[in-house]
């Protein structure tokens, strides 16, 4: 334990004295929490739509009103051509709607009358979107109006659990925090494991007494206690700043986070100790840990949407089982009973990732 701890306080000596990698343990951390935080919106706003009124009457007008009342349309204006198909074409508006001249006649006379609605489809989740949106704004019409046959006796009381107002941040922001803590504590253990052989230091070590074992123990503990600073400072501004909190037991919470930054430490130490310099190293945390926790954890899309056989992958990526952890604490609030596969993976993918990393470190040094 003494030669642990000696390793730990000279890691964590090095560290305090390099400006640069300060900056990225707690600088680019709070960036990237404000970017993703802010940037990063799943339900489409201010979705560009044009109208077509060929009825010009208060009934037509009132449907109008309600398609913008929606909040996820802006209408726009084109004066040239044909205004519904050219502004499509040249992405002036991403939906267009016609009005009928006998829509208000059709209406009143208690008969059903056709709108025209042309929705550009390159972008499929924004096109099923306003699609959902016109068909909701034309069923709250038909009642408004007193249209509904007398005969409908089912009615579907609706009621959304966990996050009832539709908070996008409830559901970015913790997800923001596995990304992050995924990325720069490996990226931290990976540079200093490669520095020592850049800088030949790893000589020192192989002619020393400290055991394989020991050296990753001891740079593991020094990046852990940063790691555990930088946990701190991400999620009290993330609570601050989003208005995010704890919902559900704490406990599962801390223990998944340290078992989640020791799995990110060790991955670290793995590609560092793989790696020859630190571009390699950098480039590996970068293609390896940042593509994967973000396309491949459930941070943004639904993992049950990736093909077989890609979609094994994500059983082997840390980072989707911290997240349904975050966002256990943060919104669902279900404790041990929902996480508990959740932290036995990450103890275990944590022991592997350590297991790997002593067996090639140990195959570099000479035996006594």
């Amino acid at each position: 334990m003494k030669r642990i701890f000696a390793q730990c306080i000279k890691e964590l000596a090095q560290f305090s004295r390099d400006r640069l990698t300060l900056a990225l343990a707690f600088l680019l951390p709070f960036i990237t929490l404000i970017i993703f935080g802010f940037a990063i919106r799943l339900e489409s706003k201010n979705i560009p739509l044009i109208v077509q009124d060929f009825n010009q009457t208060n009934l037509s007008r009132s449907y109008i009103e309600r398609l913008y009342a929606t909040n996820q349309f802006v209408p726009k204006q084109w004066t040239g051509g044909n205004p519904t198909r050219d502004a499509i074409d040249r992405g002036i508006a991403k939906a267009a709607v016609i009005i009928p001249s006998e829509f208000s006649r059709d209406i009143q006379g208690g008969r059903s009358t056709k709108l025209q609605v042309l929705i550009d489809g390159t972008d499929v989740n924004n096109a099923r979107i306003i699609k959902n949106s016109i068909a909701r704004v034309n069923n709250f019409f038909i009642q408004q109006h007193g249209l509904l046959p007398a005969t409908n006796r089912i009615r579907a009381r609706i009621r959304l659990w966990f996050n009832p107002g539709r908070l996008e941040s409830l559901f970015i922001v913790p997800g923001v925090y596995g990304v992050i803590l995924w990325i720069f504590p490996s990226l931290l253990s990976a540079i200093a494991m490669v520095r020592e052989k850049e800088k030949g230091t790893i000589l020192q070590v192989y002619a020393s007494s400290i055991s394989t074992t020991e050296l990753l123990l001891g740079k593991g503990l020094a990046y852990l206690l940063i790691a555990i600073a930088e946990t701190l400072v991400v999620m009290v501004l993330g609570s601050i700043i989003f208005q995010v909190g704890i919902v559900g037991n704490p406990i599962t919470l801390l223990l998944g986070t340290l078992l989640f930054l020791t799995d990110s430490i060790s991955f670290g130490l793995l590609l560092g100790v793989r790696s020859s310099n630190q571009n390699a190293a950098v480039q590996g945390v970068a293609l390896v840990g940042f593509i994967t926790a973000l396309l491949l954890s459930g941070f943004i899309y639904p993992l049950n949407n990736i093909p077989f056989p890609l979609s094994l992958a994500p059983n082997i990526i840390p980072a989707r089982y911290y997240i349904n952890i975050t966002r256990d604490a943060f919104v669902r609030g279900t404790g041990f009973t929902g996480v508990w596969f959740d932290l036995c993976m990450l103890a275990i993918l944590g022991a592997v990732f350590f297991y790997v990393s002593r067996r090639i470190l140990s195959r570099m040094q000479l035996p006594n």
